[in-house]
């Protein structure tokens, strides 16, 4: 296990043993930082597209050069 693993272990088992009522506060804090909520965007929409086909980047440069943009 790495230590970003370990650490985020951590975090997530002092997280849940929370008052419900401390854990909303903590998600409430965590929506209401802007970075944080922006990396939580990013991460669901990782997870949600993790399995659509990819292309490599040479392909996709070709597409957007043949429709102008």
């Amino acid at each position: 296990m790495t230590t970003i693993e370990a650490t985020s272990e951590v975090f997530l088992a002092a997280f849940r043993a929370l008052p419900k009522k401390a854990r909303e506060a903590v998600v409430e804090k965590m929506l209401s930082d802007k970075e944080i909520l922006e990396d939580l965007i990013d991460t669901v929409i990782i997870e949600q597209r993790r399995k659509e086909p990819s292309r490599n980047l040479d392909e996709y440069l070709a597409h957007r050069r043949k429709k102008g943009k």
